[in-house]
């Protein structure tokens, strides 16, 4: 089994190599091609979880170096979750654009460029959940950094470039920093692998030690978007296509927690930050969900609630005992699923009411029932309404911060459930707004949604209409805004947007397997043990 870790990064970058190749044309191959291998993905992935579960983890040295020459991958229990999830995700969302591409009609879209870029994130994602270094690590981040900036800008329309411009200076200063952490420990300690790093850090002196722990959290802090390092992501996401603002928000943002959550049981335990991070916790729910009240545009109002829940994941780390690193895996599964279909959800309500302007939308939940139940499944799951995920994720993080004690402790179970309340009355608003009150004057006749005449220089007897004032079409991939009225949303569409809320539904019906299986990752990364034995004796 061991052969097969790396295969979640390779097998992408194979296929890679042979988009580029195929360039724009043959659209059904390219798409044929890119449901394959990420399907191989996601059953690769299911399998490294079980086998990781069942022996241990799964170590591979590439090249058959032995630490620390060689690269070396590692699945443990883990890394083989967060795969299995990632990659359940980001072929959803890749279904999903598929049904955008298709309803729209829209040749000029740049699938010789999507698709390569899309499949380059998957294997940077992959690569940061197995990297058994600290070089590799940064490498998986910065594939990720590489294909992202293509997506944010696909199109190239100015806000895209302006965001994606953004983005790119913040991540590129967090690489800096995160080379000079890596330079600095491989001075301080001769090793950038996990297994030696995890036993030579603890003979250095503690001043070195804790200086090492503060950058690589504030590098992996500002990846997470924990506050104050989150400005940049509200900014960055709401103006890109559905697709891509859906696996952002729901994975980029996680890799970052995945990295706190490796490197602060392996490498620092005991940490003396744990402090800060409640700290960071408390400011990252309470700013977040304050910032998600004032918002008026459904996308950012998902990207502020997204910093907000973000300060749950950083609790548990910050407790550093297993029950609050369970809870935080748990929320980190359900928290990746829920912001992804919500994301996507708000990308079909852009289809059917032409913006994502909640002051400009109304009567969705008449007139598409359909696409009101696909929001308020998720969006009460967001909130904690029991018996859904994330109510159990804020069970566990709760019990965890009870049985912990202590003023911080006690101060962020209490700023945990004031954040659910707001999370349930922002959601609330959405519904009102959008979905339950009547359509506001200039709405769009009932069943209608916007998207581009299929023979429009032909003089297809189709009409045609301009967008009311003050409302944008939604766009393309390419960027383009669509302007016809049909009466249906994509079926492809909406049917990957269910199966990711049923995704999201099976958390709560596997609640009990779930819970059990955190427990055990969070044991196996407080034990430490297994993971450097697996390392080093291999």
């Amino acid at each position: 089994m061991n052969s097969l870790v790396p295969l979640p990064v390779v097998l992408p970058l194979l296929v890679t190599g042979l988009k580029l190749a195929i360039g724009a044309r043959l659209h059904r191959f390219q798409r044929l091609i890119s449901v394959v291998v990420l399907t191989a993905v996601l059953v690769l992935s299911v399998i490294l979880m079980v086998e990781a579960d069942r022996t241990g983890p799964l170590v591979v040295h590439l090249g058959d170096f032995a630490p620390p020459l060689g690269v070396t991958l590692v699945a443990d229990r883990l890394a083989g979750l967060m795969l299995t999830v990632s990659s359940a995700v980001t072929l959803l969302v890749l279904l999903y654009s598929l049904g955008q591409g298709m309803a729209d009609r829209d040749d000029e879209s740049p699938l010789g460029v999507f698709h390569p870029a899309y499949l380059v994130l998957v294997a940077g994602v992959s690569c940061t959940f197995l990297a058994g270094d600290l070089v590799n690590l940064y490498v998986g981040f910065e594939i990720m950094l590489v294909a992202s900036y293509v997506l944010l800008t696909i199109g190239g329309t100015e806000p895209r470039v302006r965001a994606g411009a953004t983005y790119v200076i913040i991540s590129l200063f967090s690489s800096m920093l995160f080379l000079v952490a890596i330079a600095m420990t491989y001075a301080a300690c001769g090793t950038v692998n996990f297994g030696q790093l995890a036993v030579r850090l603890q003979d250095i002196p503690l001043g070195a030690r804790t200086l090492l722990e503060a950058m690589l959290l504030t590098v992996f802090s500002i990846k997470a978007a924990v506050f104050p390092l989150s400005a940049w992501l509200p900014d960055s996401y709401p103006t890109t296509p559905a697709p891509v603002t859906a696996v952002f928000a729901g994975l980029l943002t996680k890799v970052g927690v995945y990295s706190m959550l490796r490197t602060q049981t392996l490498l620092f335990p005991g940490h003396r930050l744990g402090d800060l991070l409640l700290l960071a916790a408390l400011a990252s729910m309470i700013v977040g969900v304050l910032g998600a009240v004032a918002q008026t545009d459904l996308k950012r109002v998902l990207s502020f609630t997204l910093i907000s829940h973000i300060g749950y994941m950083v609790f548990g780390i910050g407790l550093a005992t297993r029950a609050g690193l369970g809870g935080a895996i748990v929320y980190v599964v359900h928290h990746i699923t829920v912001v992804t279909t919500l994301f996507l959800v708000a990308g079909l309500i852009e289809r059917r009411g032409g913006t994502t302007e909640l002051t400009r939308l109304g009567g969705l939940a008449r007139s598409a029932p359909l696409l009101a139940v696909l929001f308020f499944v998720p969006a009460m799951n967001l909130g904690g309404i029991p018996p859904l995920s994330g109510f159990l994720g804020k069970l566990e993080l709760l019990r965890a911060g009870a049985q912990q004690g202590g003023g911080w402790a006690w101060t962020l179970v209490g700023a945990s459930v004031l954040t659910s309340l707001l999370t349930l009355y922002v959601m609330a608003k959405v519904w009102n707004l959008a979905f339950w009150r009547a359509a506001p004057p200039g709405q769009l006749a009932e069943g209608a949604v916007l998207e581009e005449s299929e023979n429009d220089d032909e003089g297809d007897d189709e009409t045609t209409r301009p967008e009311p004032a003050g409302r944008a079409a939604p766009a393309t991939l390419s960027g383009r805004a669509v302007t016809k009225t049909t009466s249906r949303l994509p079926l492809t569409m909406t049917l990957a947007t269910a199966a990711a809320v049923a995704l999201g539904l099976s958390y709560t019906v596997l609640g009990g397997p779930l819970t059990s299986f955190t427990d055990r990752s969070a044991g196996e990364l407080l034990a430490r043990t297994p993971y450097i034995e697996a390392v080093l004796h291999r």
